[in-house]
């Protein structure tokens, strides 16, 4: 199976993602830890990509398809893959179709998490993580035993700059902007199916079972 999730910052994508890649024994290829490692080892893409996170700005394609074209080469996709935050833009997707291609595959589903401003800037800008492990933590729905020490390994928890509200609002701004032509392309190709991502991690989980089933 290989599925696409789409949807803005804060729509649970990520989240999901994990739960049905353990579910079912998928590659998770997040596109966004990728590139934030990638910054934090100072790589070359790392570095081409550090001044547009950091303005909540899109990556620009050519570095995100080169990303992803590497990941899918990979031994861990054979089985299938779930791709999390990519593509971004219709150039994105049609570049998807030709990697995808070359490798004789295709998707099996698009999985859009429509959500509301509010709910995903609550998400995101309450999200801090591990200066060490880099284990995340949320201030209000999953907050730390000890305020700003992380449980597993007392690193100190901090808050990701592309998670400060300001960031997270234009984030959103410039997802919107950016992607509004990419839902209908994927929903002219027959492979769209809409969920709510304020609904809690459960019930999309549910949501989406009942999705993949009739798969």
């Amino acid at each position: 199976m290989r599925i696409i999730l789409l949807g803005p910052p804060g729509a649970g994508k990520g989240t999901q993602a994990e739960v049905l890649s353990k579910h079912y024994s998928l590659a998770h290829i997040s596109t966004g830890d990728i590139l934030r490692e990638s910054v934090k080892l100072g790589t070359v893409v790392g570095l081409k990509a550090k001044s547009y996170m950091e303005k909540g700005e899109l990556v620009p394609d050519e570095v995100v398809v080169e990303i992803v074209a590497d990941a899918l080469k990979g031994d861990s996709v054979k089985e299938g893959f779930i791709l999390d935050g990519f593509p971004r833009t219709e150039v994105q997707a049609a570049q998807l179709e030709g990697v995808l291609q070359e490798a004789g595959i295709g998707i099996d589903a698009v999985i859009y998490f429509k959500t509301s401003e509010e709910v995903a800037v609550a998400r995101l800008s309450g999200r801090r993580v591990c200066s060490k492990c880099r284990a995340i933590y949320h201030a209000k729905n999953m907050p730390p035993k000890i305020d700003r020490i992380c449980d597993k390994c007392n690193g100190k928890l901090i808050q990701r700059k592309d998670d400060e509200e300001k960031t997270v609002r234009n984030r959103l701004r410039v997802y919107d902007k950016q992607t509004a032509g990419l839902i209908d392309y994927y929903r002219t190709k027959g492979l769209l199916k809409e969920v709510s991502g304020d609904l809690d991690v459960q019930e999309v989980f549910e949501i989406l079972k009942d999705i993949f089933a009739k798969k």
